[in-house]
């Protein structure tokens, strides 16, 4: 951008160049989940304990075997893969898959650097600038974000705790729709509010997606955490075969987030044929991530049975004491690792950085995610917070003393000022 001014000095004009950047980086929304890091970096140099219930962290082991397969990968140069990922580890998620009653081919597969890149992938092969997806909010931060950088418009409809966060009705979705709407994104079992859609919930997606010719979105990350009901994936819809991209990731399936590995998966060919497009530009997916993920791949299928329950007991006793504190409410989680609660506050925002600025119980404080970062609709998510019961049971019950202790004193604070 030229900028001409007035030098005082020298009495005469002169040409300033002045870089800006795009409107694109510019809109590009900043992290809900990790805008308070640098509250939180204050108050661990004070020396707060900061129990962290703001981000999806599992603190489950990754499982040797991923750490075993790196260390005993032999090779004398780390060359690209294909640029839909290794066909041996592609074959083994395909068999994973099949196991979980998802019957695909492995050439229906790319491998991704982690779900992100699956979702970006997702949106720039399906829809143009300009066009809109429909959302049911709360939804995960990062997919408005990835509509942002590819100007695609959001068009969010809203879920409330006074249901649970249940799937909008059929009619809120068609007042929604538009001739630029091109797809839906869901994800189940969903992040942030651990809600799992039901067979019903997802035929009603289904007759919506065909009556209109849209595409369905799944992000199926926590298929393997469900604790009341079954996950039912949007891939056994019948007759959606050219509509559903599916969204996949070994993140949080197997606590293995720094692996960044993910997947991209659809039956509609064309679809497939464009997103490879994309994956051949950025050449190919990680490669110490695809060797540690193919072992993970042979894990005996009671693996999960463990850290399921182990995550239903960090559910239950979370949800516990959150609805026994006075004016809090919140649902009980289907599925995921998330809740979202109402707090009796003013804002959230304002809430979370208060509790790392300024309060601590016993030198310990907490970490929550302000629930307005999860909507779309402004004026939506004041009094909400989403908490990750990503930590053991004793230390989710010691920040809950600390949740208590802060609602009395901020509930104090707040009649004061």
């Amino acid at each position: 951008m030229l900028q001409k001014f007035l030098s005082e000095e020298q009495g005469h004009i002169t040409i300033n160049n002045m870089l800006t950047i795009s409107d694109r980086g510019q809109n590009m929304p900043a992290s809900p989940i990790r805008k308070l890091v640098p509250y939180a970096e204050a108050a661990k140099a004070k020396g707060t304990h900061i129990y962290h219930l703001n981000i999806g962290q599992p603190d489950i082991e990754t499982p040797p075997v991923m750490m075993e397969a790196i260390r005993n990968a032999h090779f004398k140069v780390l060359e690209y893969s294909h640029s839909a990922g290794n066909e041996s580890y592609r074959k083994k998620m395909a068999a994973y898959y099949k196991r979980v009653n998802i019957d695909i081919d492995y050439n229906q597969i790319i491998i991704t650097t982690g779900a992100s890149e699956a979702i970006f992938f997702g949106i720039m092969c399906c829809l143009d600038a300009g066009d809109e997806i429909i959302m049911p909010e709360p939804f995960y931060a990062n997919y408005y974000g990835f509509a942002i950088a590819a100007n695609v418009v959001v068009k969010p409809i809203t879920s409330h705790i006074e249901n649970s966060f249940a799937l909008p009705s059929m009619e809120a979705f068609e007042n929604a729709i538009t001739p630029k709407t091109k797809a839906i994104l869901i994800c189940n079992p969903n992040n942030p509010t651990g809600y799992l859609y039901s067979k019903e919930e997802m035929e009603t997606l289904k007759s919506i997606c065909l009556k209109h010719n849209l595409f369905l979105f799944s992000d199926e990350a926590y298929r393997e955490f469900c604790y009341s009901g079954k996950h039912f994936s949007a891939m056994n819809l019948t007759g959606m075969e050219e509509h559903v991209i599916l969204l996949d990731s070994i993140s949080k399936r197997y606590s293995a987030c720094g692996a960044r590995l993910g997947a991209f998966i659809t039956r509609n060919q064309q679809v497939l044929d464009a997103a490879m497009k994309f994956a051949q530009a950025r050449l190919s997916p990680p490669g110490f991530g695809q060797i540690g993920a193919e072992a993970l791949m042979d894990l005996p299928e009671n693996y999960f049975d463990a850290t399921k329950n182990e995550y239903q007991k960090r559910r239950d006793a979370l949800v516990s004491r959150l609805n026994k504190m006075p004016g809090v409410v919140c649902p009980n989680p289907g599925g995921a690792f998330y809740a979202m609660a109402k707090l009796p506050i003013d804002n959230a925002d304002k809430f979370c950085q208060w509790l790392l600025e300024s309060f601590s119980y016993n030198n310990k404080t907490l970490m929550l995610a302000p629930g307005s970062g999860f909507y779309e609709t402004p004026g939506l998510g004041q009094q909400e917070v989403r908490l990750a019961y990503v930590l053991n049971v004793d230390d989710i019950n010691a920040a809950m003393d600390c949740l208590e202790k802060a609602l009395e004193e901020y509930s104090k604070q707040v009649t004061l000022n």
